[in-house]
């Protein structure tokens, strides 16, 4: 895939991002090297290689899956500016 002037100018549009006219042609040269570099990337061989978030294997630390009744209501709603009946008040948004 071949980016040119005319799509890096229109995803700059879409991002908001201002770029003068000298620079969408050197622009579009850089990010044709970077889909070249990730073709190149496609290429490697990663049949077996396991996935990985970091390069230290670690164990997750889990919590205990305990059930609790959850009666907190009071709690939770001492937080509200404003409550009604054990429920949030809040504006009307939608006539």
């Amino acid at each position: 895939m071949a980016i040119d002037a005319a799509t890096v100018r229109k995803v700059a549009h879409l991002a908001r991002i201002k770029t003068p006219e000298d620079r969408l042609e050197p622009l579009a040269q850089e990010l044709n090297g970077i889909l070249a570099w990730i073709e190149q990337l496609d290429q490697v061989d990663v049949e077996g290689v396991e996935p990985m978030t970091s390069n230290v294997a670690q164990p997750l630390r889990l919590r205990d899956d305990v059930i609790t009744d959850g009666d907190k209501r009071d709690a939770v709603l001492s937080n509200a500016p404003k409550s009604a009946d054990g429920f949030f008040v809040v504006p009307k948004v939608v006539d």
